[in-house]
């Protein structure tokens, strides 16, 4: 495990990805944190969390979907911070319709923000991460990228691209010292489940999930755990 290592992470604004930050920062000391997500409020306020927690914590407001953004980010983040150690592609967003109902738009937009995140943000930072033979990158897909199911047309499609994406990268990193780790989490209670008249009590938390990223990276560089699937104790909702 890597001294005072640099974690990025996209999405950290809220749920999941805020989780993940401040799981890192209270458990791995000397943590060094790149915050990314669009909403910069939100960033301030997970790196404030964070720092109170013993790590430093930079925010980098940025679309990880636009190809000129990420290429800007990874300047930023190498100047400020330094070479990433670790990679979280958490950045994700949903919207449901019946596929001959789906605006073009909004497919168009969950392939963007799922998938090409995942690849613009993972072809920015591996190389740094061969070039040193050492780093890991998680992939975050869910339980909608191993079933489809009504009305998950863009998103089911953007996560199961995930999965084959993953394994890709896994095939080609794994003998340059990089581990790649595609997450499957299932129902997170998040502020995207607000009013959604789910039972918080049957949704997983963040935190639990958070943890599972950072036992993984706890472990021996001789170990990969290629794949993650969490579900909730008392089903999908």
């Amino acid at each position: 495990m890597a001294t005072s290592p640099i974690v990025l992470i996209t999405g950290a604004s809220q749920g999941i990805g805020a989780a993940l930050a401040r799981t890192f920062a209270k458990e791995v000391p000397g943590v060094r944190l790149a915050l990314v997500a669009r909403q910069e409020r939100k960033l301030i306020a997970v790196a404030g969390a964070c720092g109170k927690l013993g790590a430093k914590a930079e925010i980098f407001p940025c679309d990880v979907s636009d190809e000129t953004a990420v290429a800007a980010l990874k300047v930023a983040v190498a100047k400020r911070l330094g070479r990433v150690d670790v990679l979280i592609n958490n950045a994700g967003k949903f919207a449901g319709a019946p596929f001959v109902e789906m605006p073009v738009a909004d497919f168009d937009r969950m392939i963007a923000v799922n998938l090409r995140s995942v690849f613009l943000m993972s072809r920015a930072f591996a190389p740094d991460m061969m070039a040193r033979k050492r780093g890991d990158i998680f992939n975050m897909s869910s339980i909608a990228g191993r079933g489809a199911y009504p009305g998950g047309a863009g998103y089911s499609a953007a996560k199961f691209g995930v999965s084959g994406l993953s394994q890709v990268m896994r095939a080609e990193l794994r003998d340059q010292g990089v581990r790649v780790c595609c997450v499957y989490p299932g129902a997170t209670w998040s502020p995207s489940w607000a009013g959604a008249g789910k039972a918080k009590e049957r949704l997983m938390p963040a935190e639990d999930v958070a943890r599972a990223f950072l036992d993984v990276y706890r472990l021996s560089r001789r170990t990969v755990v290629e794949e993650i699937v969490l579900r909730p104790q008392l089903g999908d909702v």
